[in-house]
């Protein structure tokens, strides 16, 4: 490595040698458990069926089954985005309504994990891509990416409820236009 051909003192080098060792010894442990993530992910449908969507990989599809749990037990979209917190907020008094923005109720880890799915899949995903540029326009990045990573969700919701794989997903998108 580069950092042990710097000259140090002698407490800055034992200090680094020791960082190496410490990280050294970390690549080992996240090794391993991303060994055990993909055993355990190798049998469950769920889990290879949510990796058929287009930038979603192992640890978001990990993280949205066992978040989500059973699918059965909401009944539609709204109440999947509501669980996991990206749903918008609203603050209404009489006949006024003001939308703020998401929730954040549920799992930080899965809505981060879709956020960055999103932004992966609107590079492959035409609609999702033409769907990021109209939200970006009119509200700009930070909610366009949000708007994405909440669409993403209905998606795998409905490819998990409908036990479909994306390629179907996207058929049957399809044949409704």
């Amino acid at each position: 490595m580069q950092l042990q051909k710097l000259r140090l003192s002698p407490v800055l080098t034992t200090q680094r040698d020791e960082w190496l060792v410490l990280a050294d010894e970390l690549s080992k442990r996240i090794l391993a458990v991303e060994r055990w993530l993909k055993r355990q992910a190798k049998d469950d449908e769920r889990v290879q069926r949510a990796q058929t969507h287009a930038g979603v990989e192992l640890l978001t599809s990990l993280c949205l089954v066992h978040t989500l749990g059973d699918v059965a037990r909401f009944s539609n979209p709204r109440k999947v985005t509501a669980y996991v917190g990206l749903d918008v907020t609203e603050h209404s008094s009489a006949e006024r309504k003001v939308y703020g923005g998401i929730s954040k109720a549920g799992s930080r880890l899965l809505r981060y994990l879709l956020v960055e799915a999103g932004q992966t899949a609107a590079k492959s995903d035409e609609q999702l891509r033409d769907f990021y540029q109209q939200v970006m326009k009119r509200r700009g990045k930070a909610k366009a990416k949000v708007a994405v990573a909440r669409k993403l969700l209905v998606r795998l919701f409905i490819m998990l409820r409908d036990e479909i794989d994306y390629a179907e997903f996207l058929r049957r998108g399809k044949q409704t236009t």
